[in-house]
């Protein structure tokens, strides 16, 4: 590629703004792969264990309170939620220029186990076979730390050659001082893996600590 063909290196960070700064909707919720909708933008999903703050997460990414279903109740979203900026579908035939999808979390929830099981399948299918999927921003809660589930999907994730990112959610939750060792530590737990995508985004909901960087992230996924 030439130097006149690559992108300016601040690209995400000059789209981000834009991208961010206008509203955006929920279109579908997919209970089933064959409901998935045609492969059409770039997709990014969040993916993280059950009540790990994916819905928080995305409210506060888009700054619309109460778009992304939140609940305290691991389990609370149970299909794969997708997300695009106001004025794609319908009767338009333009593609919006990124999809957000909010998945169901692995791991514990308060639910049958049979139905726990239905959204696992559902969450693994679509990470291995979802030609759109762009990035999957893979969330871990800032109190625990990476768990054996997440490694399971990390496994997954090298296997599948999907290329990822580790998001810390809650750091408003731990002592300031030890945000940067986790970080630390988690960069040191990823850094031999494949498929992990350089740098740890560490975030807080409530606070709106590093959205910033992580609209830059998703903008430079964006067409």
């Amino acid at each position: 590629m030439s130097d006149q063909a690559k992108p300016p290196a601040d690209s995400g960070r000059n789209r981000g703004p834009k991208l961010f700064g206008q509203p955006w909707v929920f279109v579908r919720g997919v209970p089933a792969m064959e409901f998935l909708p045609m492969e059409g933008p770039p997709e990014v999903a969040f993916a993280g264990r059950s009540n790990v703050g994916k819905s928080s997460l995305i409210n506060a990414l888009l700054g619309q309170k109460g778009l992304a279903r939140t609940s305290n109740t691991p389990g609370r979203t149970q299909e794969l939620n997708f997300f695009v900026p106001d004025g794609f579908g319908g009767e338009t035939t333009e593609l919006p220029p990124l999809a957000l999808v909010d998945m169901p979390g692995y791991g514990y929830a308060k639910a049958p186990k049979e139905k726990v099981d239905a959204w696992t399948d559902l969450v693994f299918d679509y990470l291995r076979g979802r030609a759109t999927l762009k990035r999957v921003f893979v969330l871990i809660d800032s109190r625990h730390g990476l768990k054996a589930n997440d490694e399971e999907v990390l496994k997954l994730l090298d296997k599948s050659a999907m290329s990822y990112q580790i998001v810390l959610t809650k750091i408003d939750k731990i002592k300031p001082t030890a945000v940067p060792k986790l970080i630390a530590a988690t960069e040191e737990a990823v850094r031999k893996r494949p498929a992990a995508f350089p740098g740890i985004i560490a975030t807080s909901s409530e606070k709106r600590a590093g959205l910033d960087d992580l609209q830059t992230a998703l903008g430079a996924l964006a067409e």
